[in-house]
């Protein structure tokens, strides 16, 4: 193995640390906004969070559930993303150390075998990128006419990169195998491709190929740097998301510690109702119960928006949507992203949060939307990546009912009778066994 260290090498440490650079600036933008919100506790029980974020991230197990088709075709994506970045590494280590195909001295045969592989991969992921462009802007899928603006133009940016990326992969191969003295005229696409730079001088040849090398790594660290401004993001996000899944039953909800203390105090037949306050509490201001904004949602609420994958599975599995309501799961989760990402230009402009007259509740979801939740949880049971649009909802319409007291006259007439009557039903309990003698 050669190494030929000169004035591209140079330039191409410098646009990687670049890359680098920015892409950990946003990155850590995006994990400080995420630690705006309250500490919440998922680090129990590893080996089965291990073993969840292995089954449903890594290995994608809930991807090919119901929508076998987008299923099918994003395992390819996902596939070809995890495998052709073998190749990008052996590019990357190309580039600094100055040599070519690093890897093909050492591992020889195998090494042919596994660029026909890559390449066979690249072709199919052109193929999936192809089917999800007709699905989203020709055939229009319903799931998707949802998406308007940005987060339409933004499935499609994603999809014309990897086409792109893809090709220019596909054409360096193509333009090497032209190139006398490389021996890599046989791999399978390549050698396919290869007549259309045939009759070229090598001079020529070994130009396209430069072209082409630089064009798809520095397309790869563009990428990268897309990444925190785009759906796509959840490509990190859902490791890490996954892992801080909610293990409790899926219909169980939380209590709220300041409640559930009180009414231990009030259960306890040893307890001074009028102690003072041990030291400390009776300094601590009240905490809000339930939340109104995206502060005052928990740190996996908050990540659960940046692993949005906006994929519509939630929403097209939704009783309520389905039924014509207002509510879109999907919609909660771009919504709860948005108002973060407003907040976080402001506590960049100002040093923290500073209130701005706007909130999470009635400015980006209507009330209407959490009401029409049945707390079914088919939304957080199709999520590909598990997120939990729910526990959202019910954190909001639990600060409806405990600080508002806004809940529609329905639930308030039902919790009113609860409160007097100990049962949903306006009659005193002495009469609630009468429909037996009726």
């Amino acid at each position: 193995m050669e190494l030929h260290f000169g004035i591209q090498n140079i330039l191409f440490l410098v646009a990687l640390g670049l890359a680098a650079y920015f892409f950990a600036k946003n990155f850590g933008k995006v994990w400080r906004n995420i630690n705006l919100g309250k500490p919440v506790v998922r680090n129990d029980r590893p080996n089965e969070r291990w073993a969840l974020m292995t089954r449903v991230a890594l290995g994608q197990s809930k991807m090919v559930k119901r929508k076998v088709v987008a299923g099918f075709f994003h395992v390819i994506v996902y596939a070809g993303f995890l495998l052709i970045n073998i190749e990008v590494a052996e590019i990357l280590l190309d580039g600094i150390l100055g040599s070519h195909r690093m890897f093909r001295p050492f591992l020889g045969p195998v090494y042919d075998a596994a660029i026909h592989f890559f390449e066979i991969l690249a072709v199919l992921v052109i193929m999936a990128c192809l089917v999800f462009l007709w699905r989203r802007n020709v055939q229009k899928v319903d799931r998707f006419k949802e998406l308007k603006g940005w987060a339409k133009r933004d499935g499609n940016n994603i999809l014309y990169i990897e086409l792109v990326l893809m090709t220019a992969l596909l054409l360096l191969g193509a333009a090497e195998a032209n190139i006398e003295g490389n021996g890599v005229d046989g791999w399978i696409v390549s050698s396919q491709l290869a007549p259309i730079f045939s009759g070229m001088d090598q001079g020529t040849l070994h130009a396209i190929e430069r072209i082409a090398w630089w064009f798809h790594i520095l397309g790869i660290l563009a990428f990268l740097n897309y990444l925190p401004y785009s759906k796509h993001f959840h490509i990190i996000m859902a490791f890490p998301n996954v892992w801080h899944s909610k293990l409790e039953p899926a219909g169980q909800f939380t209590n709220m510690e300041s409640v559930k203390k009180e009414v231990e105090l009030m259960m306890d037949p040893n307890a001074d109702p009028f102690a003072a306050p041990a030291e400390g509490d009776a300094a601590e201001e009240p905490s809000r119960f339930g939340a109104k904004d995206v502060l005052d949602l928990h740190r996996v609420q908050l990540m659960n928006a940046y692993s949005c994958t906006e994929c519509g599975r939630c929403t097209s599995s939704c009783p309520a949507n389905q039924t014509g309501k207002k509510l879109s799961p999907r919609k909660i989760m771009m919504d709860t992203r948005d108002r973060l990402e407003e907040v976080s230009a402001i506590v960049d402009a100002k040093g923290k949060f500073e209130e701005d007259g706007k909130s999470l509740l009635d400015d980006y979801i209507s009330r209407e939307e959490l009401w029409a939740c049945t707390t079914c949880n088919a939304c957080a049971e199709a999520c590909p990546v598990n997120i939990d649009p729910m526990s959202i909802i019910v954190e909001m319409r639990r600060y409806l009912v405990m600080e508002e007291s806004a809940a529609n006259p329905a639930l308030n007439t039902m919790m009113t009778n609860i409160e007097n009557n100990a049962a949903p039903w306006a009659y005193a309990q002495a009469d609630r066994a009468n429909w037996i003698t009726e």
